[in-house]
């Protein structure tokens, strides 16, 4: 048998650590007669790679000072340890003890591609800065760096002056930095430009990042043009690349599209099946989408929780039910898209079940499954629930995180405790949009109108830029405080400097605020100029001014508009009706009410419900044929009940008015 080389160990050595067997490697090193500083090497980073099963990054190090000769792969492994480890310390102590004819470029790159992976865009700064050899690796990581970072400017001023040659990486990396932050017309010449002046050629990962952006913010004919290009330069359709074009046609919903690439795809994942199911989903087809992933080959959580999302976005809870109850594993993600959709169906008592089942399970909630359940509190105005929330929130140490803080402002407003949204809003470090919107909606349901009017100049001195939810908020709040010329001077400014198109939501309230005042001929004429369709809670708006100042003539056109839109409405026969009895003309009352009832219209009923020692009860408006019975009496001998049933008290006057009706 021939004897054994150096070659043929080192070889054996790096089998091992390949395989993971770091004990067979090291015994065989210690066995070699001799070593050469491949074979130091091919130990080294065997260890450095396995540093999690073993202590790995230790050994390497006394390996690395029992060397006989080292080489700059020697310094580039070791540095490469304390990295991985995060032991940035000796990384840089070791870095700067290395000779300079070995320090660049690749010691260099692996430090900076250490400080960006851990967000130490500065320190990898200086040691680009530093280099005296770059390669094009090195312009390529500071470039995406910089692009994480959001420090665009930067980033192109870099990638304009890149002494080595762009390649496919550094294109992306610019390209994708422009497009995260949503600049896609800087992004999408940049790429136009690529396919212009690179020598590189367009490849998959490129293309891929414009199909990502172009489906995120629905630009359809710049996808298409890049499906187009990407046909014309004949792309072998791998499946990564035939998913994103997948996906980006279902967020189009051009489903029909994403179907016919997924039928002519040889290799499909379940990545493949989640994008056509997803698609299905978006475009309302939830049929369609069952089908599929009755059908599908493989499925995972994202499955089951798009899914569940689609029944849940058709109002079917039941069904939602009925999938989660088969789901083979349950995820955070999971629980947080079941419970929303019982939230977003206005089921909170069911959301709040299964919360509390979610948390049997031992399963974390994240950020987003507090939210639902703020949200719920929100709507049912049950502080008591909100407020062990935020407890578990404190809890769970997520009181930071601005999804969370925006959901406080908006749930401590909705139950009336205007002082706790606005501590809550004034500790957020950075308030988004979303921050300002949820505590100036807060001010204004909550009657302070100054205080909305003061923090949207707040807003607008910060540089933050309004949205239609800005707007719909402060001319709430000037329709509370019946600031008119206010209101007139918002809603103008709208689109003439913030570029905010006003909606049918913005009239409403802007004829709300007109009618409030009196100013019903104005609000009508507002109406017929609008250059959309008045929705019915426009004409909603205008019918109940006009009930409140005895217009019949408007009541009666704002009646006809709302019966020609929702003909089951009951608002306008019982409006019109009140007004005719309020002036006497009882024959048209009576008519009024004839018609409703031969039309099987029926009102609504009234609901309101009261929370006692943690249960919540509901009072349902009922039709009663004494006039002097109203609503409230009406619940006043089961309130009572509770009262005694939970051995709660109520002052005396208010005991004594229960008494003598129960």
């Amino acid at each position: 048998m021939p004897e054994k080389s150096i070659v043929s160990y080192t070889a054996m050595l790096s089998a091992y650590a390949n395989n993971g067997r770091i004990t067979n490697a090291r015994k065989l090193f210690d066995e070699m007669p001799q070593r050469t500083v491949a074979t130091w090497n091919a130990m080294i980073t065997a260890y450095i790679r396995n540093m999690i099963r073993v202590n790995g990054i230790e050994e390497a190090f006394r390996l690395f000072l029992r060397m006989p000769v080292r080489n700059a792969v020697s310094y580039t492994a070791m540095i490469m340890g304390f990295v991985k480890a995060g032991r940035f310390d000796e990384a840089e102590r070791l870095y700067e003890g290395i000779p300079l004819k070995w320090r660049d470029p690749s010691c260099s790159n692996v430090l900076i591609n250490g400080y960006l992976k851990s967000g130490k865009l500065e320190e990898a700064v200086t040691v680009f800065e530093g280099m005296v050899e770059k390669n094009v690796v090195s312009w390529s990581s500071m470039v995406d760096g910089y692009c994480k970072n959001g420090r665009l400017s930067e980033a192109r001023k870099l990638f304009d002056t890149m002494e080595e040659s762009k390649n496919e990486f550094t294109w992306c990396s610019m390209i994708d930095g422009y497009m995260k932050v949503g600049r896609f017309e800087d992004g999408f010449q940049l790429f136009l430009q690529m396919r212009r002046e690179s020598q590189v050629g367009i490849g998959p990962t490129v293309v891929t990042v414009i199909f990502e952006s172009c489906g995120r913010i629905g630009r359809y004919k710049e996808g298409c043009q890049v499906h187009g290009l990407v046909l014309h330069l004949g792309f072998d359709f791998d499946v990564f690349l035939g998913n994103s074009i997948i996906a980006m046609y279902a967020r189009f919903g051009c489903i029909d599209e994403a179907r016919n690439l997924f039928n002519t795809m040889s290799e499909k994942d379940v990545v493949s099946w989640n994008s056509l199911i997803y698609g299905y989903v978006h475009a309302g087809r939830i049929e369609q989408a069952y089908e599929l992933f009755e059908k599908a080959e493989f499925k995972d959580s994202v499955s089951w929780t798009t899914l569940i999302t689609g029944f849940s976005n058709k109002g079917l809870t039941k069904k939602c039910i009925d999938l989660f109850d088969k789901m083979p594993e349950r995820d955070d993600v999971a629980w947080t898209a079941f419970i929303s959709g019982f939230v977003s169906n206005g089921e909170h008592e069911e959301a709040i079940c299964w919360f509390l089942q979610m948390i049997r399970n031992e399963i974390r909630p994240n950020p987003l499954t507090l939210s639902s359940l703020l949200s719920a509190s929100a709507s049912l105005a049950f502080l008591s629930l909100g407020l062990q929330m935020h407890a578990l929130i404190f809890k769970m140490d997520m009181e930071n995180d601005l999804s969370i803080q925006n959901s406080l402002v908006s749930m401590y407003s909705k139950c009336g405790s205007v002082n706790d949204a606005h501590n809550i809003f004034k500790s957020i470090a950075k308030p988004n949009i979303v921050s300002f919107n949820s505590m100036i909606t807060g001010f204004a349901h909550n009657g302070f109108g100054e205080e909305a009017l003061d923090l949207f100049k707040q807003l607008v001195s910060e540089g933050q830029e309004p949205n239609a939810v800005t707007f719909l908020g402060i001319l709430s709040a000037c329709t509370h405080m019946g600031f008119v010329e206010m209101g007139w001077q918002l809603f103008r400014s709208m689109k003439t400097f913030f570029n905010v198109e006003p909606g049918p939501d913005h009239y409403a309230c802007m004829v709300d605020l007109l009618g409030r005042a009196g100013l019903l001929d104005e609000a009508t004429k507002l109406i017929k100029s609008m250059p959309i369709e008045p929705h019915s809670g426009v004409w909603g708006a205008l019918l109940g001014a006009s009930r409140n100042h005895t217009r019949v003539d408007l009541a009666r056109l704002a009646a006809r508009k709302i019966l020609e839109l929702e003909p089951n409405n009951a608002a306008p026969y019982v409006v019109l009706s009140d007004i005719y009895s309020f002036i006497g003309k009882r024959r048209d009352e009576e008519q009024m009410r004839l018609s409703q009832r031969l039309r099987g219209i029926k009102k609504s009923p009234g609901c309101s419900w009261i929370t006692v020692q943690d249960k919540i009860f509901y009072f349902l408006d009922r039709f009663v044929k004494h006039a002097s019975i109203t609503h409230s009496d009406d619940c006043l001998p089961f309130v009572y009940k509770l009262l005694l049933l939970f051995n709660l008290t109520a002052d005396d006057e208010v005991m004594d008015q229960m008494k003598r009706i129960t």
